[in-house]
C-alpha cells in the first residue's frame, strides 16, 4: 500500500541574491524578513548569498553565483532604473536575466525575480509600427528560468497576461501610503480631495477615495503622441476649491504632466497639494522642475517609495520630498509565498 506523503509546509530553503543595483533594496527586504521571522518565534537569520556582476570591456554582463543554491526557493532582487548607478536600464535588465539563468543552471527549484520597477511597462500596447516591449521583457524573464515576478504598481495591468509560464505578483504602495497619511501626517479627510494626473490613474485615485473617505476629482489630459512627454490639453472633472489635494500616480518620470496638473489644480482653487508616487524616477531635469514648482507654491510635498532609491543625501536636501519604505511589504509577500500562505490579502 502506497503511503501518503505530507505536503511540504514551504517551498524549500529560502535564499536571496541580488544584482549590483538591487543590493540596497535586497538588504532592506532581508532586514524586514528577519523581523517577521523573529515575531513568528523563529531563529533563522537570512542574508544575501554571495554573487557578483562582472562587466567586460565591451559592455557585456555576466553574473556569477558564488554559493550553492541547488534546490532553493531563490529570490533575485534587481533595481532596473537605479538613480545611484551609472548602469542603464538595459544594463540592469541584462544583469538580472543573467542572474536568473545562472540560478536555473545551478538547479534552483523555484526562481522568483523581485523587480520593484518592471522595465518597459509603459510600452505595453502598440500605437503605430512599434514593438510591445513589455511583452518581450516578460518572455525574456521566462526564457531565462523565472517562474514568478514580484513588482510594485505595474503601469499597465495587461502585462499580467504577457506571461505564459511565470506568475506576476503586483504589489501596491497604497497600503504603505495610506498608513503614512493616517498615522504620521494625520490628515483630516473632511478637508481633502484626491485626484490623478490622467484618466489612466483614475482607478487608483478611486481606491484612495474609498479608503480615506474623501472626495474624488479627475484630471483629463489629451497627449500628443507625435512628441515625447507632450500634452495637448488638460481639464479637471470635480471640485477642489479650498481643499488639500492628494495627487496619486504610479510613476513620476520627467514631471511634465505632473507640473501641468499641479498648475491646473491651483487654478481651480486647490489649497495644498501632496503627490503620492510609487515610482519616483525623476528622469532628466524633473528634480529642477519640481524644485521650481515648489518655489512657485504649486507643490507642497511629494511622497515616494524606496522602490526607486535616491539616497539619504537627496532626501535630506530636498524639502519637498519624503521617502517611505515598501521593503516590509515585499518581505511579507516573500514570506507568505515561501510558507504557502495567502498573498491575495496583501495585494
Amino acid at each position: 500500500m502506497n503511503e501518503l506523503k505530507a505536503t511540504p509546509v514551504n517551498r524549500g530553503a529560502m535564499s536571496f541574491i541580488s544584482c549590483d543595483s538591487g543590493r540596497p533594496f535586497a538588504k532592506r527586504i532581508i532586514v524586514e524578513l528577519n523581523k517577521i521571522i523573529q515575531k513568528q518565534g523563529g531563529d533563522t537569520k537570512y542574508r544575501l548569498k554571495q554573487s557578483g556582476d562582472i562587466v567586460f570591456p565591451n559592455g557585456e554582463v555576466k553574473v556569477v553565483v558564488e554559493e550553492n543554491v541547488r534546490g532553493d526557493d531563490i529570490y533575485i532582487v534587481q533595481a532596473i532604473d537605479d538613480p545611484l548607478s551609472k548602469s542603464s536600464v538595459n544594463d540592469n535588465l541584462m544583469a538580472v536575466l543573467a542572474a536568473v539563468h545562472a540560478c536555473y543552471q545551478s538547479d534552483a527549484d523555484n526562481i522568483t525575480v523581485v523587480l520593484p520597477q518592471f522595465p518597459y511597462s509603459r510600452q505595453e500596447r502598440r500605437k503605430t509600427r512599434e514593438a510591445i516591449s513589455a511583452k518581450l521583457v516578460a518572455g525574456m524573464l521566462e526564457n531565462a528560468g523565472a517562474r514568478r515576478v514580484i513588482t510594485l504598481d505595474i503601469h499597465a495591468e495587461a502585462i499580467q497576461g504577457f506571461f505564459n509560464l511565470a506568475k506576476l505578483e503586483d504589489l501596491h504602495a497604497s497600503r504603505v501610503f495610506i498608513d503614512y497619511l493616517q498615522h504620521i501626517l494625520r490628515v483630516d479627510p473632511t478637508r481633502m480631495a484626491v485626484t490623478s494626473p490622467d484618466v489612466g490613474s483614475a482607478e487608483r485615485a478611486r481606491h484612495y477615495s474609498k479608503q480615506l473617505g474623501i472626495d474624488l476629482a479627475i484630471v483629463d489630459k489629451a497627449r500628443d503622441y507625435s512628441q515625447v512627454s507632450t500634452i495637448e490639453s488638460m481639464r479637471l472633472v470635480g471640485d477642489v476649491r479650498g481643499k488639500e489635494v492628494l495627487l496619486v500616480d504610479d510613476i513620476i518620470a520627467t514631471g511634465g504632466t505632473l507640473v501641468n496638473a499641479l498648475r491646473l489644480l491651483k487654478e481651480k482653487g486647490a489649497d495644498k497639494i501632496t503627490v503620492l508616487a510609487s515610482l519616483p524616477f525623476f528622469t532628466g531635469n524633473c528634480t529642477e522642475r519640481l524644485d521650481k514648482a515648489y518655489q512657485e507654491g504649486l507643490l507642497d510635498l511629494v511622497i515616494g517609495t524606496d522602490a526607486v532609491y535616491h539616497g539619504k543625501q537627496f532626501v535630506e536636501s530636498t524639502p519637498w520630498y519624503i521617502e517611505v519604505s515598501v521593503a516590509a511589504l515585499f518581505a511579507r509577500v516573500i514570506y507568505n509565498i515561501n510558507n504557502k500562505l495567502s498573498v491575495s490579502e496583501l495585494l
